[in-house]
């Protein structure tokens, strides 16, 4: 194991730059993705509109279904990822001023209020590219309902149609046969749905080969999120992570999407090969919770490095599915696959006691030092009972842990200043527990 330098950090940290072969590769896949959606939008203009014209529908990323689509040639729509591009450009508080302005409350979801905004305004994107109408709006409704309200806040301004997916929430382990029947009859449900918008007849055969590339992209996205384990860690497994959801949602299914993981896969296997860490000397490793704020994201992930830190591992880069736990889609079983995908490997979708169970675990196998939670002010679904998560990883099983809030879309709940020192001491106080340091900060 490579030495670790326990020299504290500078208190002047040069600007810190990321980019790697992943993130132009996702950024070709992304752009992309909006281009094609532009096509569809233009299709759908004037004299341009054509019956046959590929098809596009609005869908959750949280236990998301896009195999289905794909078995169709249709498009995907994420309204989350829309209201995530905004934020990371640092133009999500225009639209959240305007949501408010026409009766959305501060308190909402930052992602509704900023996609329905932009919506409402009939904006173009950050590539100056449009977002078309949806043939379809699919509330794939896992764990969070604001998710209803939205969609039927979108069917009603876009006049789409609108089919609510409901996913049972899980109470136990397992789902049980009720609760999986009760899924699988609304997929079949949705199969009808499908022909009949996309003109096409569906295809088991189809679906199995789409099925089959889904497990190849998951089988080597686990294995990157595996190479986390490894001291020093190759890639940060929440902002890096965060980075390589969007070709994991976007095009899953697709001989594109198995492309991007493979390639992912050999530059950090090159890394791991070479001893090289993201960070340039790895002092503290930490496991998050919690999305992180985009607004800030750079910002945030600066507060890290400077000290040395790196996440191993993180809940939200579990938010459409957890594969890092052995579950892949099944081409022998694919309808049922993606019903037990939706039902309980994705993070939205299990109670607080697994999601308890699931941060014990990455602590101990990817050799976590702490548990640092990003309570976020405008998402119930994540940061309901985190001050429970604090108490619980903190005082019963005594692992250093760090609860800060700001919002993952809200620029006005951020505070660089008060961020920063929150994170100073904290990682003050986990040097002096880890080197025996001393040190006048205290946990959080």
């Amino acid at each position: 194991m490579p030495e670790i330098n326990h020299q504290s950090p500078k208190k002047d940290v040069p600007a810190m730059h990321y980019q790697g072969r992943m993130h132009a590769l996702q950024k070709e896949l992304i752009n992309r993705w909006y281009q094609d959606l532009h096509g569809v939008w233009e299709n759908q203009q004037g004299d341009k509109k054509e019956i046959s014209a590929r098809g596009a529908v609005s869908l959750m990323i949280s236990g998301n279904c896009i195999e289905l689509l794909r078995a169709f040639d249709l498009l995907p729509i994420y309204p989350e990822i829309n209201a995530l591009q905004l934020a990371i450009r640092k133009q999500a508080l225009e639209y959240l001023l305007k949501a408010e302005e026409v009766g959305y409350s501060t308190d909402n979801c930052g992602y509704v209020k900023a996609d329905m905004a932009f919506l409402l305004e009939g904006a173009s994107t950050g590539l100056q590219t449009r977002i078309p109408k949806p043939s379809l709006l699919l509330c794939n409704f896992v764990g969070c309902n604001t998710y209803i309200k939205w969609f039927e806040h979108l069917a009603h301004f876009t006049g789409a149609p609108l089919f609510s997916l409901d996913i049972p929430f899980l109470t136990s382990e397992e789902p049980t046969p009720d609760q999986t029947a009760y899924v699988m009859t609304q997929i079949k449900e949705l199969i009808k749905v499908l022909e009949k918008i996309s003109g096409r007849k569906f295809d088991i055969d189809r679906l199995r080969e789409i099925v089959s590339l889904s497990a190849q992209a998951e089988d080597y996205w686990a294995k990157i999120k595996d190479f986390a384990k490894r001291v020093p860690c190759p890639f940060e497994a929440y902002f890096d992570s965060t980075t390589m959801m969007g070709p994991l949602y976007v095009y899953r299914g697709t001989p594109e999407g198995v492309k991007f993981f493979q390639e992912t896969y050999r530059e950090f296997e090159e890394k791991v090969k070479l001893g090289i860490g993201v960070v340039p000397q790895e002092r503290f490793r930490v496991v998050v919770e919690a999305p992180p704020p985009y607004p800030y994201f750079k910002v945030f992930r600066d507060l890290f490095t400077s000290w040395g830190a790196c996440s191993v591992a993180s809940t939200y880069s579990c938010v459409g599915g957890i594969w890092e736990f052995d579950f892949r889609h099944d081409p022998k079983d694919p309808l049922g696959s993606i019903a037990r995908h939706m039902l309980i490997h994705n993070v939205c979708n299990r109670n607080y006691l697994q999601r308890y169970r699931q941060i014990e675990r990455y602590i101990r196998e990817w050799s976590a030092d702490a548990l640092i939670i990003h309570s976020v002010k405008s998402c119930r679904l994540f940061s309901a009972g985190h001050g429970d998560m604090r108490e619980y990883f903190s005082k019963t099983l005594n692992i250093p842990t760090l609860f800060v809030e700001s919002d993952l879309e809200d620029p006005r709940y951020y505070s660089p200043a008060q961020m920063k020192n929150r994170f100073d001491a904290f990682f003050e106080a986990l040097e002096h527990r880890k080197f025996g340091k001393t040190s006048q900060g205290t946990a959080g």
